[in-house]
């Protein structure tokens, strides 16, 4: 590709923001070229307006670009939003509304039902629910969103079974990493040497958005799947990673040979394109009955693989399956797709990035 296409990083400041510009760095379709916060950093360098909290440094181009007001004007046609929910609900249509293609990390727009909750490998089809916004119909404008951390990993892992075998119940209790409460997060007083089994609105998140992940695009709109989902949510002293304990009912009868064989040959659309940040395998299984762990598997496929363990069958379920499910996701909460349509009459760009074109970013 001789350009890159121009990018637009919403709420940059922030710790999300931060992961934003960290997996822009060196992608090669995408380079940052505009930065927005808040008023108090509207017209400061972006090094001297974040406070940078990552472990790598923060990208020297980058740091000295200046912070633009969060306003659409001036902004490029793509736009990875990382805004609290309160302000989301009203900034990220307003950009849409401008023309705007804006990929959110907010849970505001989740669940409305014109926009669409991806994750590339088990729904990249839900994308057309674009095509009936509001905004998308008079400007070209579109948002799409991506889920809850822990519904992301836990989701990789049930659409192998969904599409094999389907799914009657799914229960799954979290032991979630502190970095996904972002920064600064859990108390060091609350989190130390505990566990915390609360954390706001999580479990509700992870059951509605499981079930519209799963669902069918029916028109207009998603059919939210028809298994039985509960979701125990915990926060624990750990910094990144999350794991999760999950029993899963089958409508077929399946041997845990069946299942793991399922989850190893897994691969979807992110695969077949061969895209730049995509896993080469997005589930993968391991034998050790110790495993999964954070330390030691939750940078797999550069923390976009989610790491399957200890699957056996539960006598009490009919016919039921146990497993652990970890994954790194929860360090990177802003990972999304975007999917950058060419409106009429605008630049064409080169066959590759034309139409409907998925990345998956990390």
């Amino acid at each position: 590709m001789s350009q890159k296409i121009p990018v637009g990083i919403l709420g940059a400041t922030g710790i999300v923001g931060q992961r934003f510009v960290q997996m822009l760095e060196h992608h090669p379709w995408f380079e940052v070229a505009w930065l927005a916060a808040s008023d108090r950093s509207e017209g400061r360098a972006y090094g001297e307006a974040a406070r940078w909290r990552l472990k790598t440094a923060i990208p020297q181009g980058v740091a000295k670009m200046v912070v633009s007001p969060a306003k659409p004007e001036g902004a490029p046609k793509v736009i990875f939003a990382a805004l609290d929910a309160s302000i989301a609900a009203e900034m990220e249509p307003a950009f849409a509304q401008a023309g705007c293609a804006v990929v959110s990390n907010s849970s505001a727009l989740r669940m409305a039902k014109d926009v669409p909750l991806v994750i590339p490998e088990v729904n990249a089809g839900h994308v057309k629910l674009i095509e009936t916004q509001a905004w998308r119909k008079k400007s070209g404008g579109f948002v799409v969103t991506n889920p809850n951390c822990s519904a992301i990993g836990l989701v990789l892992a049930l659409a192998p079974l969904d599409k094999q075998f389907g799914l009657e119940t799914v229960m799954a209790v979290t032991m979630q990493a502190v970095s996904g409460a972002g920064y600064p997060g859990v108390a060091s007083l609350d989190i130390l040497g505990n566990v915390i089994p609360y954390i706001a609105k999580e479990e509700e998140k992870m059951e509605e958005e499981t079930l519209k992940l799963l669902g069918k695009l029916n028109g207009a709109g998603i059919v939210p799947g028809s298994f039985a989902m509960s979701a125990q949510c915990n926060r624990v002293a750990v910094e990144d990673g999350h794991t999760e304990s999950v029993s899963v009912r089958m409508k077929k009868k399946a041997k845990a040979e069946e299942i793991i064989s399922a989850w190893n040959a897994y691969t979807a659309e992110p695969q077949k394109m061969r895209l730049p940040s995509a896993p080469a395998q997005p589930v993968v299984y391991l034998e050790a009955n110790d495993r999964p762990q954070p330390r030691f598997d939750a940078d797999r496929g550069a923390g976009m693989t989610t790491t399957v363990g200890r699957c056996a069958r539960i006598s009490r379920v009919k016919p039921g399956h146990g497993c652990r499910v970890g994954f790194e996701r929860s360090s990177a909460p802003c990972s999304g797709m975007v999917v950058t349509l060419r409106p009429a009459g605008r630049r064409r760009y080169p066959a590759r990035r034309r139409c409907f074109k998925r990345e998956l970013l990390r």
